[in-house]
């Protein structure tokens, strides 16, 4: 295959800065992307719903009469559903508690089936105008599910990682908190790929990116966690 001289250089430039970013933190690269100026500059705000709260802070639930559809999805993956198994019967999420918990390994569901079902109607509503909706979930709570492993007083933080690459990082307190569920249900279906199947975290009282689809990992931590991977864009 014969190429011109044009796209012999655009190769060699795109092989060079290649061979150049190799080198360079992903904080950096993103450094590099988006210069900062010098000093404060003003910046043009975001338009953000407000979450409906309560006045404890906690999210507001809803009659089940309410529950209706999410509009929209969002992956990070070019919005494609990654692959993975969608089966929540056959999941098999990595658990590793890094000496914080008696017990670490693959969650299985027969796990979460032994402890109590808990189900409520509230809003997911991203940062961003899509996804949003009132919708019934249907899993166990979270804390639950630490008892259940045994984790420890000293157990501050978790990180969820999801089959996208995307993760959260959160402190137990809030993931210990009764709202916060593993949800493989939504309006008494199974949660369908698009939105995050075979097991969703849902926090009702965080924007949407808080409520990590697909998870594929789950760890605890006393201190803090290693840098993370850069995920896909």
């Amino acid at each position: 295959m014969k190429i011109s001289r044009r796209e012999t250089m655009r190769f060699s430039a795109a092989a060079v800065a290649g061979l150049s970013l190799a080198g360079i933190e992903p904080r950096e690269v993103v450094a590099q992307a988006a210069p900062q100026p010098d000093g404060l500059a003003d910046t043009q705000l975001r338009n953000i719903s407000t979450l409906p709260l309560n006045p404890d802070g906690s999210a507001v639930e809803y009659m089940p009469q309410e529950a209706g559809a999410i509009t929209g999805v969002l992956w990070r993956t070019k919005n494609q559903t990654p692959p993975g198994e969608y089966d929540f019967r056959k999941m098999k999420i990595k658990v590793d508690a890094r000496g914080t918990a008696k017990l670490s390994g693959t969650l299985t569901f027969d796990v979460l089936d032994k402890l109590p079902r808990h189900s409520y109607v509230v809003r997911l509503q991203c940062g961003a105008p899509m996804p949003r909706g009132t919708v019934k979930w249907t899993g166990v709570r979270f804390s639950d599910f630490a008892h259940a492993i045994g984790a420890q007083s000293f157990a501050y933080y978790g990180r969820l990682v999801g089959s996208d690459g995307y993760f959260i990082d959160e402190d137990m307190t809030t993931l210990m908190h009764p709202q916060v569920v593993l949800a493989w249900q939504l309006n008494d279906e199974p949660i369908p790929p698009q939105h995050g199947a075979p097991l969703r975290l849902i926090i009702p009282f965080r924007y949407g990116a808080r409520s990590l689809k697909e998870i594929t990992e789950i760890q605890f931590t006393a201190t803090t966690f290693a840098p993370p991977k850069p995920w896909p864009t």
